[in-house]
């Protein structure tokens, strides 16, 4: 018997827990790297999506936090084994939601970009479903206190 399954949880349950650090972590990321943008790099994209840039409002970059940052809470609640991680992982999904709603809704982001603008906020839709989905099923089976 290894040391996760006299723990209660299986051996691949930690890899899945990192695997959702990691994840998370990029995303912590790609927020640090959106509010340290600095005038060079924002002069140095093409017209149209600087253009979309400059009119997020400030409070989708609030939504974005939430996103991230919960996110990242939710996956070191996994590696604790708190269910808090469920409610983490359903808050930054919804915020994601939230998020790539507003920027498909009122921005000309597809005709700008193209359709594959839709493929990274679609894997992170499903990714942080993914999550949440995981977090559910620990829960039940006892795997979170």
């Amino acid at each position: 018997m290894t040391d996760g399954e006299r723990s209660g949880v299986p051996g691949w349950y930690w890899a899945v827990a990192l695997l959702a650090l990691l994840w998370e972590g990029f995303g912590c990321w790609s927020y640090i790297s959106w509010v340290t943008m600095d005038a060079a790099t924002l002069a140095a994209m093409p017209a149209g999506e600087r253009d979309m840039w400059l009119a997020m409002p400030p409070w989708l970059t609030g939504v974005f936090a939430i996103a991230v940052w919960v996110g990242l809470a939710g996956a070191v609640a996994l590696l604790m084994r708190r269910r808090l991680a469920r409610l983490a992982f359903g808050v930054s999904l919804a915020a994601a939601v939230v998020q790539f709603g507003w920027i498909f809704l009122t921005t000309p982001i597809m005709t700008t970009i193209g359709p594959s603008a839709a493929l990274m906020p679609a894997a992170i839709i499903i990714v942080g479903g993914i999550w949440f989905l995981f977090a559910g099923a620990a829960v039940k089976r006892g795997w979170l206190r």
